[in-house]
């Protein structure tokens, strides 16, 4: 069955679009009352992300509500190495913690590479409930973190300003780092074409802590890894977005990925520079959605100014923030709409 709505394909492909294609990271999420609604009925969070049918309507939320061109499927990039035997919880203001963490190779033989159809049968479940939910309107996006990134929570054992545990590895036992790196890269391939074999249509890399290493670092510990993943799925387009790693666009950009996503930190034109070839998706503030709905027009149309509406996904340059008024965003999705319209 053909999409109805592929504009997010075609941009990611290269191909030219009437308009440009706008969706955002965590719209399916707490700026809306009708998750927290299904959030307080599920009881946790990771009640709710682990119950198929749950996780499969708040996925539907933004696609039914905000008139977004993708849905997202709701889940969490910390269900790989809880699939490789490290298990979490998520704690109320502080966020996931994991009660045991890995710093040795006698730790990494107690894990193992996840095996998607029984480590995460919940999860490519949602995605199957939510693409018969979605009745082919919009392509469903799947994503799963960087092996770094998962790297941070597995050796730290929560979130941190400096992930200084998890560096320590790096400079102080680089055979072991590179061995979780690797683990965690196998998981991540496997179940990311698990996710595409379910009905994702395209996938996404999230280097959330890509920001705290130097860029020496970052080509040792992150960018190989994350090339496997890339060379790895050929079957739907993939999306890299690297926060914080401005210094490594060029690399990136080298990367067998079809879409490069920017943080709002990162520079519109000298990010075309950077990254010809390449679709761009971004890279809003989230924090101009907290400004008047006028403003919020003309950093939109700013945007699409210095983007250009073709090989282009309109995007927040991060998660949009739970406390962010759903009309505000309303009026974000329109003014991409409108204002890029041919």
């Amino acid at each position: 069955m053909e999409l109805k709505n592929d504009l997010l394909l075609r941009a990611a492909r290269g191909e030219k679009t009437e308009r440009t294609p706008v969706w955002m990271m965590r719209q399916a999420g707490r700026i809306l009352a009708e998750y927290r609604a299904v959030r307080e009925k599920a009881g946790s969070f990771i009640q709710l992300a682990t119950t198929p049918e749950l996780a499969a309507e708040v996925t539907l939320q933004p696609v039914d509500l905000l008139g977004v061109d993708a849905a997202i499927i709701f889940s969490d990039i910390l269900v790989v190495p809880e699939a490789m035997g490290l298990p979490y919880e998520m704690i109320e203001q502080r966020g996931p913690v994991f009660p045991a963490t890995v710093h040795s190779l006698k730790d990494l033989e107690k894990l193992h590479v996840a095996e998607p159809e029984t480590d995460l049968k919940y999860v490519l479940d949602a995605i199957k409930i939510t693409k018969q939910g979605l009745e082919n309107r919009v392509p469903l996006i799947g994503f799963a973190g960087a092996p770094f990134t998962i790297f941070c929570y597995m050796t730290e054992g929560k979130g941190s300003k400096t992930f200084s545990v998890a560096k320590k590895h790096l400079y102080a036992d680089p055979e072991f780092s590179h061995a979780l790196l690797q683990k965690i890269t196998d998981s991540t391939i496997a179940y990311l074409k698990a996710q595409v074999v379910a009905g994702a249509n395209l996938v996404q890399i999230f280097d959330s802590w890509a920001g705290i290493l130097s860029p020496e670092q970052y080509r040792i510990f992150s960018l190989p890894y994350i090339k496997q993943i890339c060379d790895a799925i050929n079957e739907v387009p993939v999306t890299v977005f690297a926060k914080g790693a401005f210094f490594a666009r060029k690399e990136i950009s080298e990367l067998s990925c079809e879409v490069v996503g920017l943080d709002w930190n990162m520079d519109i034109r000298e990010s075309r520079a950077l990254i010809p070839n390449k679709t761009l998706q971004g890279n809003l503030d989230p924090c101009v959605l907290y400004a008047s709905y006028d403003q919020i027009k003309i950093e939109v149309k700013k945007m699409l100014e210095q983007f250009g509406t073709q090989r282009y996904i309109a995007n927040l340059g991060h998660g949009v923030y739970p406390d962010t008024d759903p009309d505000k965003v309303r009026c974000f999705i329109e003014s991409v709409k409108e204002y890029s319209s041919l």
